[in-house]
């Protein structure tokens, strides 16, 4: 799945009115309480009367006892009033139903019944964008994970599967396009200038995938036939003006509809594929069948606006979503516990289509690289959980790194043990045997098990434990015996909850280099450490052995090997295997800064050759070259120690680029020269170009070229495209030049208009390394183009603010003031966008004692201000306990 008139004074007719009563207590959910629902829904109608101020919802369900008891019917509610009560036909009087909380309770004879209920809702009041809410013009939904209680009473879980029927109506002028999930069926001119449209999904879903979108929109229109020769009739909605951005998502889901029909032998099944596009979303994407409905980010794209980043990621997340269809929607989860059982599956399954679409190398850098910044900590920290959580109190808070991106490490390794054939004939199981149902993780696993003929059993331990775990590889050589032995031992570290963790299976890629030939010593193994200790045993090793291991991260596992730093620099120029050529030189350079962060100085003299001999190999194409010299980020530094230094570290890394910068000037400057192109294009080899032609003007910079500014500013007014103007802009906004002023005005002139753009310009300003970065970010907190009310924009100024580790943890503590300030700001409005920015402040453990005591006095201020959602409260409750 993906405005207050004033930031500090939000009036109350911008709040959502189902915020303004203290909420209750908060209460744990426990994945071992799960119960099967009382009542199903086969059938459901809804008749929407659709007004942004007071939109009137009919629901008609078909409900049917499910075994032998006597409980009543409980329809989930959030804030929500009941106007009309009918059973079979008959409305009830007041003592005929009950409220319990939110809770709509009805006691039914019997075991079938048909029930009708009557709400009113106010979309354009709804700042919590969950639910039924307006946006930009827009009346659209997003459901997951509890969002459909806010627009009719109804068993909001994922395992009520439905068929649903949407009648809505509304003014035609203002709404002429009426969209909801599945085909539409049927669609007229009523009074009064409104109209209507009828839409009929066949296929049973849960009711966090309803979708409804009402407004003035346009359409990208275009056709799929599907391996079996049905035609499919696909658009992608957004403002008229937006519609030539949308060629490359349009392009994106025919190729990712043709690669799962190739790859997992999944067709689309129904007539009709919409995407819709909106500009307020607290997610990136959602999956409703039929009718995705899209973040903005992640559908327009143009070489003016979208970076070479931003496309590959509508790519990727276009991809995703219509992945969904079968790993989601066919079938779908039992409970929320389970939600790995979809995220997880199908981030692997977008990772594997990206990496079919251009280089798969450096697809899989930037995967560990985000699994590493996001989840590495998480996993560390007093949010861990496991991929299958065990309990929370609000659900909103498990769509995390961990769920979804090591969700996709675990079964990227349930891959590596079966092999592609046998991975394949595991998913076809799995989907054959619960196509229609809401399954659970366990059912997957025995899918693979069935599927792939394998015991999965210590397996599933990858479901149940938290933490990362930490291998130790020890290399030894008997010259005289020609024997190389591989002793391992692995630990899983303690986590919240999970004091002791028993080993789990780890597949470990590993080969062997000579250090003499350059060559690799036989083939590479897989070697699966399922115990706390094991050994390998490699004969007829005639030179002294370079162990290179966990090659393409086949293992999610921090790694510590007694490999010198010239066993290091070695593989980076000598491996075959591009991932553990750039784990090598990556490894090195860790070494390098966290020995300078300790010692207070270091030799670059090995990280310098080994950068320059990448740089000049011609063998290696320029997107990963890019890739490999590129420093370890403060924060993956900082993640190496027991206790984090920003400044050393910020002064330990600027040290090592401004001499890596310095002695490779010329090379760096045949690097820039020679990645300049004279159009923009949209290919591997045009985007490694483009990669590359930035990172070399950052080396430049950082050594201090007299020249640097004035390249970067050249580079940016000369820019054909949004990847090169914001790469020359980065480069500018961390120095102190005139030409960076001018630069950011003008970029600010040019894209004012463009929410996403001027997203950048926030996200650059407050990701620089000047010294008054904070400073810089209370002054964009309080420009005009700041809202509270978009979570994209939220996102872009303080979620990039609080990823810049040096501005972030100024030693006074006044980042931990700002980001707690606009939180308590913000969670009345949004409290699922103010909770993901929680996490931060909860690494307070990390740092030293005084940033310590700064970042919980933050958060003790947070946990005590009086009606906090129970979203904010779960993540500051926990980073303060754990």
């Amino acid at each position: 799945m993906w405005r207050a008139r004033d930031k500090h004074d939000i009036s109350g007719d911008m709040l959502d009115v189902q915020t303004t009563q203290p909420p209750p207590a908060p209460t744990v959910i426990h994945r071992t309480d799960y119960r099967e629902p009382d009542w199903l829904v086969p059938d459901v109608a809804l008749d929407f009367a659709l007004d942004p101020a007071a939109t009137r919802i009919r629901a008609t369900l078909s409900v049917t006892r499910n075994g032998e008891h006597d409980r009543p019917l409980r329809l989930d509610g959030d804030g929500l009033v009941a106007i009309a009560v009918r059973v079979d036909g008959v409305e009830l009087a007041g003592d005929q139903w009950h409220m319990e909380r939110d809770a709509l309770v009805v006691p039914l004879a019997g075991p079938t019944h048909v029930v009708e209920t009557e709400v009113e809702i106010a979309p354009e009041r709804n700042t919590k964008l969950m639910g039924l809410y307006a946006s930009g013009g827009l009346l659209c939904t997003q459901c997951e994970a509890e969002g459909f209680r806010r627009i009719t009473f109804f068993p909001d879980r994922p395992d009520v599967l439905s068929r649903y029927v949407v009648r809505m109506e509304a003014d035609k002028a203002r709404f002429p396009i009426l969209l909801a999930n599945g085909d539409r069926t049927a669609e007229g001119d009523g009074a009064d200038g409104r109209h209507w449209a009828e839409w009929r999904d066949p296929f049973p879903k849960p009711s966090y995938l309803f979708a409804l979108v009402a407004g003035d929109l346009a359409a990208n229109r275009d056709r799929f036939t599907t391996m079996s020769g049905r035609d499919v009739d696909l658009a992608i909605w957004v403002r008229a003006e937006d519609l030539p951005k949308t060629e490359h998502a349009m392009a994106a889901l025919k190729t990712s509809m043709a690669w799962d029909e190739t790859v997992y032998g999944r067709e689309y099944d129904l007539g009709q594929f919409n995407i819709v596009a909106v500009a307020d979303f607290n997610f990136g994407a959602m999956e409703n069948k039929s009718l995705n409905i899209f973040n903005s980010r992640y559908i327009l794209a143009d070489p003016d606006t979208a970076t070479d980043a931003d496309y590959d990621a509508v790519a990727g997340v276009v991809a995703h979503e219509y992945f969904h269809n079968w790993s989601g929607n066919r079938v779908t989860c039992r409970d929320w516990f389970q939600l790995s059982l979809k995220e997880g599956f199908t981030v692997f399954r977008d990772q594997q289509f990206s990496a079919d679409q251009g280089s798969a190398a450096v697809k899989r850098i930037e995967d560990v690289r985000m699994l590493r910044a996001a989840q590495f900590p998480e996993d560390g920290g007093p949010l861990a959980h496991p991929i299958r959580p065990d309990s929370y109190l609000e659900i909103s808070n498990f769509y995390t790194a961990t769920v979804y991106n090591k969700g996709a490490e675990v079964i990227r390794m349930l891959h590596t043990l079966l092999g592609p054939e046998r991975f394949r004939a595991g998913s076809d199981l799995y989907f054959d045997r619960h196509d229609g149902e809401a399954a659970t993780c366990e059912d997957f696993v025995r899918a693979m098990e069935d599927g792939g003929g394998i015991d999965l059993t210590r397996f599933r331990l990858w479901y149940q434990q938290a933490g990362t775990p930490r291998v130790k590889a020890v290399l030894a050589w008997d010259e005289a015996a020609a024997r190389a032995t591989l002793s391992l031992e692995q630990t899983v570290p303690t986590t919240p909850g999970q004091p002791v963790k028993q080993p789990m299976p780890l597949p470990l890629r590993v080969a062997l280099y000579g250090s003499v030939s350059n060559a690799a010593l036989g083939g590479e193994r897989l070697v699966v450490l399922d115990a706390a200790q094991g050994s390998e045993t490699f004969e007829g090793i005639a030179e002294r052995p370079v162990l290179s291991i966990n090659r393409g991260f086949s293992a999610p596992v921090v790694v510590e090997t007694n490999r010198t730093a010239a066993d290091l620099a070695f593989l980076s120029a000598h491996d075959e295997d591009p991932f553990a050529r750039y784990e090598a030189m990556q490894q090195l350079m860790i070494d390098t800064l966290v020995g300078a962060v300790s010692t207070g100085g270091a030799d670059h003299g090995p990280v310098i050759e080994a950068v320059r001999e990448t740089l000049v190999n011609p063998a290696l194409d320029r997107a990963f070259s890019a890739e490999a010299v590129l420093l370890p980020s403060e924060a993956f530094l900082g993640d190496q120690m027991l206790v984090v230094d920003p400044d050393a570290i910020f002064a330990a890394r600027e040290a090592l680029r401004r001499d890596l910068g310095a002695a490779m000037q010329s090379e760096w400057r045949h690097a820039y020269d020679g990645a300049r192109t004279n159009r923009f294009e949209y290919s591997p080899a045009a985007k490694g170009a483009r990669r590359l032609r930035t990172v070399a003007l950052g080396y430049l910079a950082a050594a201090g070229a007299p020249d640097a500014a004035a390249l970067a500013f050249r580079q940016f007014g000369e820019a054909d495209n949004m990847t090169d103007r914001q790469g020359a802009l980065g480069v500018l906004a961390n120095g102190t030049a005139a030409e960076r002023d001018t630069a950011l005005a003008a970029f600010y002139d040019r894209y004012r208009s463009n929410p996403l753009v001027l997203d950048k310009w926030f996200s650059t300003q407050a990701l620089s390394a000047r010294d008054d970065t904070v400073d810089a970010v209370a002054a964009l907190y309080r420009h005009p183009d700041f809202t509270l009310g978009n979570p994209n924009r939220v996102r872009a100024l303080f979620g990039a603010f609080s990823a810049n580790q040096r501005a972030f943890h100024s030693p006074d503590g006044r980042g931990y003031t700002l980001l707690a300030d606009m939180l308590l700001a913000l969670d009345p409005m949004n409290p699922q966008t103010a909770a993901k920015l929680v996490p931060p402040l909860g690494r307070w453990r990390r740092f030293g004692q005084a940033r310590a005591a700064l970042m919980k006095a933050e958060l003790t201020r947070i946990v005590a201000t009086p009606g906090l959602s129970k979203d904010v409260f779960e993540q500051v409750s926990k980073s303060l306990a754990g």
